[in-house]
């Protein structure tokens, strides 16, 4: 395993954001850089307002000829607004024609409303939201949110309740749900690493593996204390919520993919993709390989696992994140590496990389939004970017 793999997502920030990989500026890959502008061509400042010099925009790359089809060159990204702690989980409200955002290390929500001036307005959603992380709306318009702090997976219903739908399997409390989708029976989908077992995403094990010495205490906050029971460490698993029982079923465990994160399905719902990331806190073997795998989908359930991309670029280990398909069936995958790397990569269904978008900082969570639903959105830890696509996002992911 490289040195890069090993390194937390957060940990990339600070021990990688001097690293640059853009033959444009003459560094080569791992030299030392002082100018946070060193990926593009003029460089760029990234201020909310600002837009490049030239078009098509010099940080979208295309790889592959095939990328022409779902990118739209006259469209710049645009970085919409910065403040947050770490943001996650994007999920565009239909009804509402709003981007819903989670901030698990604020431990609220945000709603952004694209059509609220030229850069439009974030406002606060839910002051406290239980360090949620990944959201979805369902067919029927509700909202699902992993609670990384509760460790549970809930939906709103439409009368304004709340209706748990998992927290606990084989009598044991989950880990930190992180990401949710809706399948096309309707079945809920959801991967159960362990990134947010510690004080800054959710709170700590009581004991156990990602808490050996006790010396981290979950019982501080008096608002969460009276629902935090034992709660320890276990194997990683992606979950099916059945939805007509509600009956919570491990589809997959830690030897199938370890370190669950980002999953969708592909437009026809006849593949599931999944997302190993990084090692957290208390993991075991097999530990997570920083690879994206498929499955075929099979009366429902995924079988014949197998790797779709190493996720590697120029000879380095990346680390993937949040997933989200096209109608196309191509597969825009948030990427944590070495400035100049890290971003977005974009993958047809072979598992080909046909074209990559160069972020400032690295990509934890995207989704498609907008009344077309062709606006990528994307989550770059304390800011929101976005670019005009030429396809749109498959429904259901």
């Amino acid at each position: 395993m490289s040195s890069v793999a090993r390194l937390t997502r957060r940990g990339l920030l600070g021990g990688l954001a001097g690293l640059a990989a853009s033959p444009a500026v003459g560094h080569a890959l791992g030299s030392i850089v002082s100018s946070p502008s060193v990926i593009s061509s003029p460089p760029r400042t990234w201020g909310v307002d600002e837009t490049p010099a030239n078009l098509p925009d010099p940080d979208v790359l295309p790889l592959d000829p095939s990328f022409g089809l779902v990118n739209y060159g006259n469209s710049p990204l645009r970085k919409l607004w910065q403040g947050s702690g770490w943001l996650e989980g994007p999920a565009w409200c239909t009804v509402g024609r709003f981007l819903l955002l989670s901030d698990t290390i604020t431990s609220c929500q945000y709603r952004y409303d694209p059509e609220d001036g030229p850069q439009g307005h974030m406002s606060l959603y839910r002051r406290q939201s239980f360090n949620a992380n990944g959201n979805t709306f369902d067919a029927e318009g509700r909202l699902i949110t992993c609670e990384h702090g509760m460790r549970r997976v809930i939906r709103w219903e439409h009368d304004g309740s709340v209706n748990v739908l998992a927290d606990r399997y084989r009598g044991k409390t989950l880990n930190s749900p992180n990401d949710v989708v809706v399948a096309p029976d309707g079945g809920i989908w959801f991967t159960d690493p362990a990134y947010g077992d510690g004080v800054v995403e959710g709170h700590a094990d009581v004991d156990g593996p990602a808490n050996p010495q006790r010396h981290l205490n979950p019982y501080l906050d008096a608002e969460l204390t009276a629902q935090y029971g034992g709660l320890r460490r276990q194997e990683d698993h992606t979950f099916r919520v059945d939805p007509k029982t509600g009956k919570v079923e491990a589809v997959l465990g830690q030897k199938d993919v370890a370190g669950p994160n980002g999953l969708c399905f592909s437009p026809d719902g006849t593949r599931l993709y999944v997302a190993s990331s990084g090692v957290a806190a208390g993991s075991q073997p097999p530990l997570p390989d920083h690879a994206i795998h498929v499955f075929d989908m099979k009366q429902g359930r995924p079988t014949n696992g197998r790797l779709f991309t190493d996720f590697t670029l120029a000879g380095r280990a990346m680390r993937p994140d949040g997933l989200r398909a096209d109608v196309e069936g191509n597969l825009w995958c948030g990427a944590w590496g070495p400035l100049g790397l890290c971003g977005v990569f974009i993958y047809n269904p072979h598992g080909q990389m046909i074209g990559r978008i160069r972020l400032p900082v690295g990509c934890s969570n995207l989704t498609f939004g907008g009344p077309k639903r062709n606006i990528l959105y994307m989550c770059c830890g304390t800011a929101l970017f976005s670019l005009i696509t030429a396809t749109q996002g498959a429904g259901h992911s």
